[in-house]
């Protein structure tokens, strides 16, 4: 109840309940931000425009989902609207006519190193990468992937089960996975 008392207190322009809300979730949005940009500028400088954008629509909060979900959506998709700007010469791939193949083998060693894991998903390339993030490490469905990268449902599963099979390839090559 405490979160919503302060979250109607911003949408009366309250500053000392926007920087409470501020302080609840800086620390957590930068962390999100830092995984999809690597640079620690660079995710402050998407983490401030994504705070002073959700206190400019905080009035379109419903309370269907928890603030934090509703900001780290807004993070996300600063987050890739940052990376698009930087990459402008890219030539969009329309890969909605594949049909995703399902494999549920990812089985990879105990002896695996989270660090290394996050370093391949960051080597990824880009179009799997968010993607990967997005489902695995923050949680979005395919639908909510759909809609912030503004492709199909199966170009999301398509990419997701390719990113999949890249990190997993690297890393047996790597020596943490089975193979089998």
């Amino acid at each position: 109840m405490f979160q919503l008392d302060v979250v109607e207190k911003c949408k009366a322009n309250d500053r000392k309940s926007q920087l409470k809300l501020y302080r609840q979730y800086c620390d957590g949005m930068f962390i999100v931000a830092m995984r999809f940009l690597g640079s620690t500028d660079d995710a402050e400088d998407v983490l401030q425009d994504s705070f002073i954008n959700a206190f400019h629509k905080i009035h379109q909060y419903s309370g269907e989902v928890t603030f934090g979900a509703w900001l780290k959506r807004i993070v996300v998709n600063k987050c890739i609207d940052f990376l698009k700007s930087k990459k402008q010469d890219l030539v969009p791939l329309e890969e909605g006519y594949m049909q995703p193949v399902v494999d549920e083998d990812w089985s990879i060693g105990e002896e695996i190193n989270i660090e290394e894991v996050k370093q391949v998903i960051q080597n990824l390339p880009e179009k799997y990468k968010y993607v990967v993030l997005m489902y695995l490490v923050e949680g979005f469905d395919h639908h909510e992937i759909s809609q912030v990268l503004d492709i199909t449902e199966t170009t999301s599963r398509t990419r997701l089960l390719r990113g999949k099979a890249y990190l997993k390839s690297v890393l047996i090559k790597k020596g943490y996975g089975t193979g089998s």
